[in-house]
């Protein structure tokens, strides 16, 4: 079990996903790929937004994502997410992505970035965002 201190880093916002990848989702070196963890963060950012935007949503752009180290396979991915700007029609979410060995419960930080997405009407076109 981890020993959480005072010093300790911990995932910042609401845990909104979490799968454990499968071989298939690794790269030749066995570590998960890139494309895979950013597609978990868009799936954990849209059910965010469309949550807030209480409808349809689209991704309009992703802000200064990083990688920083390797998922292997079978080490669960979390992905938390917070919102940090609601707009006219607009919705800004920061996910992060923390790997848990799930033997030891050990979290490790593997992503961020910013997520922005507007809401859209049923004929595809941008609306507000509801009050809350």
């Amino acid at each position: 079990m981890t020993d959480f201190t005072e010093d300790t880093p911990l995932p910042n916002g609401r845990l909104t996903l979490r799968l454990v990848p499968t071989p298939a989702d690794t790269n030749a070196s066995g570590d998960v790929s890139g494309g895979w963890v950013l597609n978990k963060m868009d799936m954990a950012a849209e059910d965010t937004a469309r949550m807030i935007a209480k409808g349809r949503v689209t991704m309009v752009a992703t802000e200064s994502t990083t990688f920083l180290s390797p998922v292997k396979a079978g080490h669960a991915i979390c992905c938390y997410t917070k919102v940090t700007e609601i707009g006219r029609s607009s919705i800004r979410i920061q996910v992060e992505v923390w790997s848990q060995n799930t033997f030891y419960d050990e979290l490790t930080k593997v992503s961020e970035s910013t997520f922005v997405y507007v809401a859209m009407d049923e004929n595809g076109r941008i609306r507000p965002v509801p009050d809350a």
